[in-house]
């Protein structure tokens, strides 16, 4: 059994598609439980759902990226964080992250790097993408599970005048829920190997 914490936070509803793609995927996995919580939530260290957290055997962030970094509301959960930094609360938990854009790249990769040197403070173990890239040849196309090529984590995209019930579009949030998955096999193997490792 794997418990999976998604803490996202989305400006105009496009990373909330994503993070809600990802919970399908996660919870897909057999045994796995998965609970959607906001940023927004945990924004104080004192309140809000912090012993979920403290539960789960991995934690998913995701955030829109927004001039070159995760969100505002984001950071501020990242920095309320640090109680639990300082109790190495979430060491040894699995960490993965996903962000979104309107522009192709969107210097995704920069709040991707922020959100694993993030999960490094805290002494977690980072999950990437393991999806090969789709869309990079002539027989590609933007319908390709990863056609963002991305390894670090999830990378979506949604386009600027297009809401999300539109956008990202099909090929996105199918990726989403194949990270989703993986992350929810790679927790529960880790899950069950501490467990085997206690008993021993």
């Amino acid at each position: 059994m794997a418990r999976i914490a998604i803490v996202y936070h989305s400006g105009f509803g496009h990373t909330a598609v994503v993070a809600e793609h990802v919970a399908k995927g996660a919870g897909a996995v057999p045994g796995a439980t998965v609970k959607l919580i906001k940023a927004d939530e945990l924004s104080s260290p004192d309140t809000g759902p912090w012993a979920e957290l403290a539960q789960a055997d991995a934690i998913i962030f995701g955030a829109p990226t927004y001039m070159g970094s995760a969100s505002a509301v984001m950071k501020q959960f990242m920095d309320a964080s640090s109680k639990v930094w300082y109790a190495r609360g979430w060491k040894d938990k699995v960490a993965a992250g996903f962000t979104n854009s309107a522009s192709q790249s969107g210097d995704k990769l920069s709040t991707l790097e922020q959100f694993s040197v993030f999960a490094a403070q805290h002494g977690m173990i980072w999950a990437g993408n393991s999806m090969l890239p789709g869309n990079n040849s002539s027989a590609g196309s933007v319908e390709d599970d990863n056609r963002l090529g991305a390894f670090l984590g999830l990378m979506t995209q949604s386009n600027a005048d297009q809401g999300p019930d539109v956008t990202p579009p099909r090929s996105d949030r199918h990726t989403a829920e194949l990270f989703g998955q993986r992350i929810a096999e790679v927790a529960a193997r880790w899950a069950s190997g501490a467990a085997q490792r206690q008993a021993a």
